[in-house]
């Protein structure tokens, strides 16, 4: 009996440590398959990005410079990259740093679209996808009404480029080592396996190298020697010499003596694709799908983990530790420490996008609430410029003043979006439109991948193209635009939905010509689309209202289909 005894307490208790061990791996597998998911962008747009910023016709337009951040920054996966690449222009004395400012703020934004692709893992399950839907799109929502507010601001005053230029200007700075990896040290020896990049390429693209555009963005050569030597070089006229001593003249040419540097590779880079002749893209092509694989099942494997027997300690000890307020009258400082600890981590892991597609999914599972994510996701968005800050501290002397003040620029503008959207609890307009958001796409499955192009994609590339086109033709679209909008709010406010047709307040007859079109609708219900489109709806309805699950009246739902036209049901409603 002893003996059954202690076998029945250790087997438990080997079989905790065990699903630790797999959280652990598996939670490294996800981030190291985040990295080679944004090297298969980097690959696969990067040229596209850097020869984006070249284009010295948006430099002056700040709409243009904002929309060519974000879509810069979506094409390389990396707001830290996009940075750089910022800063090697304004470097190579190309833009300045106020010209460079929306682009930063471009940038804040594109960074986000990482943690919003992840969540569509989590599709399969109604409510799991709402939640973590909403718990990636606060950070667009906190990034958008930031730039709304900042951007206007910054033209009118110059706001930010005073501030970081006042403190640049105080402090005499020196470059110094770089910044502490961390976290990286452990990611990079599996992802450099993989793949490695050569990031001047990049820069030297978005600066107009010209001869960089041939140049692959594989790196081969890991370990280099540069070397001096004393060697015969050409020079325009005997004025150009380094001492007439070491001056003479052949034909009509001159020639002199000078110390000439050129590098010697001396060890090739250890990785998967170092020896290929496969083109970049054809390379980024290849990685995404096999990164995609990696992030789903690690995703996959840590969710059944959270869900299996070690789910229930876990919920009630992150719960507790997050979630949790402190006791009155300091309640209000719990938010403001997750602002803290979202900083902190994201200086762990060295990317906003690693720790906020870490948090999305436990969004999603109700381990973190929405209210908690939010000033989590803040301190991840102050936690990244941190990262920048100390790259730039390591910048050689002629590049230290501006990588520095860009780097505190994008600081500077994180800072004042915390200080606009989370102090003053009505003022968290992110939360609300968020969680708006993901009870559409918890409905409408579809919708979130109409968000994620239209919003990340289409969006900004339609208003690079309106903006560059000039003023009377972003007059011409934006006054009609903003006339809707305000009519839209205008009829919401004053509750007149009801004049208008279905299909413009509501997704369900969208729903319906999408399942008309994919087959998943019955012939009773595809004869009802045009119904449905054309009806006035009586009043009373929201426009969120209308827009979210229609028809519920709490929050215990059951899903009586399995696709995306089922019907959301409550369960005193449906007999169960």
């Amino acid at each position: 009996m002893p003996e059954t005894n202690f076998t029945e307490k250790i087997i438990p208790v080997f079989g905790a440590i065990l699903k630790v061990i797999l959280l652990l791996v598996f939670f490294f597998f996800f981030i190291c398959s985040l990295d080679i998911l944004i090297s298969a962008f980097q690959l696969i747009g990067g040229k596209v990005a850097g020869e984006l910023f070249f284009d010295g016709s948006i430099f002056y337009n700040p709409l243009a410079s904002l929309m060519v951040g974000v879509l810069v920054t979506v094409l390389v996966q990396s707001s830290n990259i996009s940075i750089s690449i910022i800063i090697s222009i304004v470097s190579s004395s190309v833009l300045t740093v106020e010209k460079a400012i929306p682009m930063i703020m471009g940038a804040n934004i594109g960074t986000s679209v990482t943690s919003t692709i992840v969540t569509l893992i989590q599709a399969g399950d109604r409510d799991e996808f709402g939640r973590a839907f909403a718990g990636a799109t606060v950070h667009d929502f906190f990034n958008w009404l930031s730039v709304l507010v900042l951007l206007p601001l910054e033209e009118i005053t110059s706001y930010h480029y005073h501030l970081s230029n006042i403190i640049v200007k105080s402090f005499k700075i020196k470059g110094g080592d770089d910044g502490p990896k961390l976290l990286k040290v452990l990611t990079d020896s599996l992802t450099k396996l993989f793949i490695q990049l050569d990031k001047k390429v990049l820069a030297e693209i978005a600066a107009g190298n010209q001869e960089a555009k041939n140049k692959s963005l594989i790196k081969i050569w890991c370990k280099t020697f540069e070397n001096v030597i004393f060697s015969n070089v050409t020079v325009p006229s005997p004025e150009n010499c380094t001492s007439p001593t070491l001056c003479w003249t052949e034909g009509n040419m001159t020639w002199t003596l000078m110390n000439t540097t050129y590098e010697e590779n001396i060890a090739k880079c250890k990785h998967l694709f170092v020896s290929t002749n496969l083109s970049d893209s054809a390379i980024g092509l290849i990685l995404l799908p096999l990164s995609m694989l990696i992030l789903g099942t690690s995703l996959i494997i840590l969710i059944k983990v959270l869900k299996s027997e070690l789910w229930g300690p876990v919920t009630a000890m992150i719960k507790k530790t997050i979630n949790t307020d402190f006791p009155s009258p300091f309640t209000w400082m719990a938010g403001y420490l997750a602002i803290l600890v979202g900083a902190g981590m994201t200086f762990i892991v060295q990317s906003s996008s690693v720790f906020t597609s870490t948090i999305t999914p436990l969004v999603g599972l109700g381990v973190i609430s929405l209210e908690r994510a939010y000033p989590l996701t803040l301190g991840s968005n102050i936690g990244t410029t941190t990262t920048a800050i100390l790259a730039a501290l390591a910048s050689p002397g002629n590049t230290l003043q501006d990588s520095l003040q860009i780097s505190l620029c994008h600081f500077f503008f994180n800072i004042s979006g915390v200080i606009l959207w989370y102090p003053v609890p009505f003022m968290r307009l992110p939360i609300h439109f968020a969680r708006s958001l993901g009870d559409i796409t918890a409905t409408y499955r579809w919708f979130a991948f109409i968000y994620l192009i239209f919003c990340f994609f289409l969006g900004p590339l339609l208003m690079l193209e309106i903006s560059l086109a000039g003023w009377p033709v972003l007059l011409a679209v934006g006054i009609p635009m903003l006339f809707l909008l305000f009519m839209l709010l205008f009829i919401h406010t004053f509750d007149a939905l009801h004049i208008l047709p279905s299909w413009m307040t509501s997704l369900k007859p969208w729903n319906n010509m999408i399942s008309r079109i994919t087959g998943n609708r019955t012939t009773a219900q595809i004869s009802a689309f045009a119904t449905d489109c054309f009806s006035c709806p009586g009043t009373g309805h929201s426009l969120s209202t209308r827009w979210s699950r229609e028809g519920q009246t709490n929050q215990n739902k059951v899903s009586e289909k399995f696709d995306d036209s089922e019907v959301i049901a409550d369960k005193s409603q449906s007999g169960i």
